[in-house]
Formats: structure tokens, C-alpha cells, sequence
């Protein structure tokens, strides 16, 4: 069976990293993102099976990101857990209706945030998502 691929998207370089090791530590293989334009080109060329997306991008920021991944035939179905400094009360609202998966603030708890991957990734049936906020 293949590894699951999740595109990071974020633009800083130390939080790529951390994910990145995290991630490939638990098999999982990565692709990155730093601005909100590479991001739907990389969704493109990658077909990864989950995207971690943060808001505050360069180039179009985490909401037009996750606009442009529901508008497109070929990527509004791969879930999208969003991990972001804004605040919470202001963001998780508009963050869910815009088709994200989960939401976590940053600095996310490692743990919960491989649980909701795994999660995500092994629906309970087929063609059905976990949604959690």
C-alpha cells in the first residue's frame, strides 16, 4: 500500500520543517507549499491525500486557498485540516464553511493533530470524511 501524501502548506520554513519530520516519522510522505498560489498548483501536480493549511499566506492567503480547492472538480474532495495562529473565535466559523476538514491553533498539540490525520485519513466507510473542530 502506498504512503499517504499531505501537502503542507505554510510559509514558515521552521514549521514545514517540524511538520515534515513529524509527518515522514509517521509514514507519511510530504510536499510543501509556501504561498497560497503555489498551493493550488502544487494540490494540482500532487493529488495528495490531505492538505494542513495555514491562513496567514503570502500570494493569496488560506481562505482563497481553500475558495479555489471547492471550486475545482479535481481537488474539492481532498479534506483540508487548517493549523493557523489567528484567532479562533474569528476564524473557525468562516474556516469550516469554507470546507475545511478541522481547525487547530497553533501551536498545535502533535499528538491531536496526527490522531485527526489519522482519523481523516481512515474514514469509518468509504466516501464518508470525519469532520472535527
Amino acid at each position: 500500500m502506498d504512503k499517504a501524501k499531505i501537502l503542507i502548506v505554510d510559509d514558515d520554513p521552521d514549521l514545514r520543517r517540524g511538520l515534515n519530520l513529524r509527518l515522514r516519522a509517521n509514514h507519511y510522505d510530504t510536499a510543501y507549499a509556501t504561498d497560497g498560489f503555489s498551493a493550488i498548483a502544487m494540490a494540482q501536480k500532487e493529488k495528495p491525500d490531505l492538505i494542513i493549511l495555514d491562513i496567514g499566506l503570502p500570494a493569496g492567503d488560506g481562505f482563497v486557498v481553500l475558495e479555489r480547492l471547492q471550486e475545482s472538480a479535481s481537488l474539492s474532495a481532498i479534506p483540508v485540516i487548517v493549523l493557523t495562529a489567528r484567532d479562533p473565535q474569528a476564524t473557525r466559523e468562516k474556516i469550516m464553511r469554507g470546507g475545511a476538514t478541522a481547525f487547530f491553533q497553533k501551536p498545535a498539540d502533535n499528538a491531536e493533530l496526527l490522531s485527526t490525520i489519522r482519523s481523516v485519513l481512515s474514514p469509518p466507510w468509504p466516501g464518508t470524511v470525519a469532520t472535527m473542530a
